[in-house]
């Protein structure tokens, strides 16, 4: 759908990455463009996965791209660069604010040369503002946004989403910038700068509860007995059974009086499932300790209740709803060997778009990439021996060469 689009990605670990692997998975060109050293997500991995040596973090957002690994600190680095941007239609780039002007890589400076250049910069913070040159990244968004506060029990601490939806949420949203603004671009011919910040992107994950706060409504405390939204009516969160948990979700009084045979459900009709919040959760918390998960749940089923179990990544993994929706992509690495990743989660016509290419190993297109932007194969060798850029098939670079942007 992409193909005739040319992406240069700036990018590391992981709201940067996404976006380009994204672009990539609908068939755009993209370009990987790495220190020497590779990027960060190349020499750290969660749980300190490494498979065969080779980060399991590399493999999750590299996807349909191809590297160029290339030294941005020489002049003649940066000069590859530029050559490479003067002929995309998109850029992307993750460096922390101020990187990229220091490196002549800025949007105001690319436009000169590449007028329909759409330059896609995502941050932390915001390219400006006090906190623009504050260190951040997913969980300190997290707790800086007030995500934190918004799950758990009254006498919990503050609880983390245990997993980087703010990074991921983040990139989906300059995605949508970036296709916007490739469709404004087929009137006008003209690229334009987009911003997206992990911030942004974590606000724009509360839009609920925050709307509710900003038009002077406070919102509730967090729950005593059911893990709940602070904004939900009883019941909704987990509740505890005799041998597990169950999630319960806005469940009517006379349907939860059907299925606990308790009458006292009723007596809070007239008052409403927000009046009540409190009681009404401590009742089915009490109820639903009596008895084992499996017998709840037949008793749900039976009255139509919304509810669902919690299942382990194992458990997910066997659900036959996610294997008939393919969500799980086997591909070859050049190096590894088998890899399993998660597919494309949009289809198209019924199709699961699972990428264009396996995530390549650093510098492994550098020689192809430059020789189809018109380097000479005697240039090629000469900014190979120099150290400027690295060549997945020739030697290495020196070891000095891995400094961070």
């Amino acid at each position: 759908m992409l193909e005739l689009v040319k992406v240069l990605a700036f990018t590391h670990y992981l709201q940067g990455p996404l976006v380009a692997q994204m672009m990539g998975d609908f068939g755009a060109d993209v370009i990987k463009v790495e220190p020497l050293a590779g990027a960060f997500e190349r020499r750290w991995s969660g749980l300190n996965s490494y498979k065969n040596g080779v980060s399991v973090y590399s493999f999750t957002a590299n996807r349909s791209q191809r590297s160029l690994s290339v030294d941005l600190k020489t002049d003649e680095g940066r000069s590859i660069a530029v050559q490479l941007a003067k002929k995309a239609d998109v850029l992307i780039e993750n460096y922390r604010p101020g990187v990229m002007e220091r490196l002549h890589l800025g949007y105001e400076e690319l436009k000169k040369e590449n007028p329909g250049l759409i330059y896609c910069s995502c941050s932390a913070f915001g390219n400006g503002g006090p906190y623009q040159n504050i260190p951040g990244q997913d969980l300190l968004v997290q707790a800086m946004s007030g995500i934190m506060m918004q799950g758990g029990r009254k006498a919990d601490p503050p609880i983390a989403v245990g997993s980087a939806i703010v990074d991921m949420h983040a990139a989906v949203l300059a995605e949508m910038g970036i296709l916007a603004a490739l469709y404004e671009k087929r009137k006008t011919g003209l690229g334009k700068k987009i911003e997206c910040s992990l911030l942004d992107a974590a606000l724009d994950l509360q839009i609920e509860p925050m709307d509710i706060y900003l038009n002077g409504f406070s919102l509730y405390e967090r729950s005593v007995s059911g893990i709940s939204s602070r904004i939900g009516q009883a019941p909704y969160g987990v509740f505890k059974t005799s041998n597990g948990y169950l999630c319960l979700s806005m469940i009517p009084l006379k349907t939860l009086a059907e299925i606990f045979e308790d009458d006292g459900f009723l007596a809070w009709e007239s008052e409403g499932q927000f009046v009540r919040r409190e009681e009404i959760n401590e009742r089915v918390a009490g109820w639903m300790r009596t008895n084992t998960s499996e017998y709840w749940m037949k008793r749900l089923d039976e009255f139509k209740a919304w509810y669902s179990v919690i299942l382990s990544y194992e458990d997910v993994e066997k659900n036959p709803q996610v294997q008939w929706n393919e969500y799980f992509n086997e591909i070859e690495h050049p190096t590894v060997g088998s890899i399993r990743l998660l597919s494309q989660p949009v289809r198209f016509n019924g199709k699961t778009y699972k990428g264009t290419c396996a995530p390549p190993c650093l510098g492994e297109n550098t020689v192809d990439i430059l020789a189809s932007h018109g380097y000479e194969e005697q240039e090629i060798e000469r900014l190979i021996a120099k150290g400027i850029i690295f060549d997945a098939a020739g030697s290495r670079h020196n070891s000095n060469r891995g400094e961070k942007l």
